[in-house]
């Protein structure tokens, strides 16, 4: 075998840093230190195996460098994502005096395109773009050309990048890819599904595991479950289902789309799961609320010995909360600690996030003390889960906090901090909240300007969350929604039936599922019964809404006023949710207006059985039977209330004064100045006689 031959084999079989230090000194010893090919081999292993300063020392050295030298350095560079280095070494190139067959070839191009894209340098990807329109044959190279694409996607020019695609005859399906993907990346997502038809259907290229990613991607975005369907035909046919990053982005669509169902099937179908695949099936669960599933899930994935990740451990704490399990989340905790998961602020903030939809505000409040860096996120969490636990009151001492700590709050934190503060209704509060979010810039933000109106609204101050919502030029249908509202909540179920007919004749957005519960919500709080049968109507036969457990609850209430006591139980039993106790409950209350005792039994039967320890459904069945003369039948339903324990909730009163909130219910003695006030009162009342 020839000297040559022998170091070609040993290069191929060279595996580390020793073996190709060992090999620079023997080609130094037997004259092939400048030979191109070896130093150009050397230069690879070097990078890949020792360090890329080594490497670029080597290139320093040799005095003849080749393309496919300069080639080896720049790709080392990009590999390393060392963006700025590989454009800097590029212009190094250029400004060499290298001989005519030493100049940037197509695969040099393609390397520097690549740096172009991660650095998103839209301006000299077009220098390097205009270079190649000087080379005919590198106009048509599928790699430069794919790089092109990648750059000019990478800086959201999709025109760009067609232009660049269309001028290739026989796009190959690296190319219809690229750009599928970049349609998906930069929100086109109907142009990325029209792209893929015609790469599959009109010109009969066969799409690869990468471009399917991409398509599925998009169907997630657009809850585009059907065509999901016929993907996941197509890869069982190809028999693609050992691609795990293919499957898990299908688990993906179907979670978004709340296929829940066929997620578990797909699953369970699954040859191979990684961590991503448990993650993907637990957070589906959680998405579609069904948080047994997900924790029964997550304690399987445990018992199998898939070691979970941080989004993994995240979904589980998210399916403790939404199941209110405080033990299960505890045993989160500590598996979070045990792994280190703990320090993780994903995780950290999905703790608090735990611990206060537990009601366990200490367990919460450790978590954030403990936390060596806060972002916005988990600040917002702890100031909502003290509003979630009736402890309004903290949460503006956590927003003041978080200002003090020079975390600036984000919309969704300003947000959580406004419905926060409509729970105390201060008014002088929702006016240094309104005059922050200006200065802040948030006050064109839509649910920044519905949770403003809404807190005008609670406050009591209906002029002021008017003067909100004609100050907002680009109303969206949450706008008006909740102006909708705030009239409701001021019995002023005219001018929200009148600001309706405004939306949906004057405006673009079209009213959803949340503008007509708010509209029947003031229909019924101002007594318009027909008008609110009339929009439930227009509801579900004009707009196409499919009426949830709330909308039917308000219906049955409006139909029960006027004595429709059939329709109403119509409504429900035509109801394709189970029934929620309040819908029962309006129905109770209606007997009890008409004195239905037949129906009320029924109503009362299925309460005792959602909501076994509500004292009011009780309470409202025995008057129903003192009403008809049945006193047997109070006093046994009486008796039952006493035998188990049930106490009647409190009406709350609430009253400011000198920027401080009060509340008191009936014979309150735990308010401070409780003695003053009772002093007060009887003083009051001997002056009343």
């Amino acid at each position: 075998m020839k000297r040559r031959d022998l170091f070609v084999d040993l290069f191929r079989a060279c595996n580390s840093g020793k073996s190709a230090t060992q090999l620079h000194s023997q080609i130094l010893r037997t004259g092939f230190a400048y030979d191109s090919f070896f130093v150009t081999k050397l230069n690879s292993l070097y990078a890949k195996y020792t360090s890329i300063e080594e490497a670029h020392q080597l290139f320093d050295e040799t005095p003849q460098r080749t393309v496919y030298l300069w080639n080896s350095m720049l790709r080392s560079y990009c590999r390393e994502k060392q963006w700025k280095r590989t454009l800097l070494l590029f212009k190094h190139m250029l400004s060499d005096k290298f001989k005519l067959e030493q100049r940037p070839d197509n695969f040099t191009v393609s390397i520097v395109l690549k740096a172009c894209a991660g650095l998103k340098g839209l301006k000299l990807g077009k220098m390097v773009h205009g270079y190649v329109k000087k080379d005919q044959k590198m106009v048509l190279d599928m790699f430069v050309g794919a790089e092109l694409i990648e750059l000019y996607s990478e800086c959201g020019k999709m025109g760009e990048a067609l232009k660049v695609f269309q001028e290739f005859p026989k796009p190959d399906v690296v190319l219809w890819t690229l750009m599928v993907t970049g349609y998906e990346q930069n929100g086109y997502l109907e142009e990325a599904v029209t792209f893929f038809s015609r790469m599959v259907v009109k010109e009969g290229i066969s799409p690869d595991p990468v471009t399917l990613i991409s398509l599925v991607s998009a169907c997630a975005q657009l809850r585009h479950s059907t065509l999901g369907n016929c993907v996941l035909g197509f890869v069982i046919r190809r028999g693609f289902e050992t691609d795990i990053s293919l499957t898990n982005s299908l688990l993906n669509l179907y979670a978004k789309s709340g296929s829940v169902k066929i997620a578990a099937n797909l699953f369970r179908w699954m040859i191979e799961k990684d961590v991503v695949s448990w993650s993907s099936m637990i957070a589906c669960y959680v998405r579609n609320e069904a948080a047994v599933k997900a924790l029964e899930l997550f304690n399987e994935m445990i018992n199998q010995g898939v070691e979970p990740n941080a989004i993994t451990v995240v979904s589980g704490l998210q399916a403790c909360a939404l199941a209110c399990n405080l033990e299960e989340g505890k045993k989160m905790h500590d598996l979070a600690a045990k792994k280190g998961f703990d320090t993780d602020v994903s995780v950290s903030t999905a703790l608090i996030d735990m611990y206060m939809k537990c009601f366990s505000t200490e367990g919460a409040v450790d978590i954030f003390r403990k936390m060596p860096w806060k972002d916005v996120v988990c600040w917002a969490a702890l100031l909502s889960g003290y509003a979630q636990n009736g402890m309004a009151y903290m949460s503006m001492g956590v927003f003041r906090d978080m200002l003090s700590n020079e975390t600036q709050p984000d919309a969704v934190a300003l947000v959580k901090i406004l419905s926060a503060s409509s729970e105390l209704g201060i008014l002088q509060q929702a006016l240094c909240l309104h005059g922050y979010i200006i200065r802040s810039g948030f006050e064109n933000n839509a649910f920044v300007g519905a949770s403003l109106i809404e807190l005008y609204s609670k406050c009591g101050s209906l002029c002021d969350a008017v003067k909100v919502f004609e100050g907002i030029f680009d109303k969206d249908v949450v706008i008006w929604s909740a102006m909708i509202a705030g009239y409701g909540m001021h019995g002023q179920g005219r001018e929200a039936l009148k600001l309706f007919d405004w939306m949906v004749t004057s405006s673009a957005a079209s009213p959803n599922s949340v503008t007509f519960l708010s509209l029947l919500s003031a229909c019924s709080h101002s007594g318009l019964i027909q008008e609110g049968i009339n929009i439930f109507d227009i509801m579900v036969h004009e707009y196409k809404v499919d009426p949830s457990s709330e909308h039917c609850g308000i219906l049955v209430d409006l139909l029960g006023r006027i004595g429709e006591l059939d329709k109403a139980m119509d409504v429900i039993k035509q109801m394709p949710t189970p029934v929620q106790p309040h819908v029962w409950g309006a129905l109770l209350g209606a007997c009890r207006i008409h004195q239905n005792i037949e129906m009320g039994e029924v109503a009362a039967k299925n309460l005792s059985h959602l909501d076994p320890n509500h004292s009011g459904y009780y309470i409202l069945l025995s008057n129903i039977y003192a009403l008809s003369e049945k006193w047997v039948n109070m006093e046994k339903i009486r008796t039952s209330i006493k035998e188990k324990g049930l106490k009647k909730m409190f009406g709350l009163s609430v009253i400011e004064v000198g920027n401080e909130v009060h509340s008191f219910v009936a014979d309150d003695k735990f308010h401070p100045d409780c003695e003053r006030i009772y002093e007060l009162l009887g003083q009051l009342e001997m002056k009343m006689r």
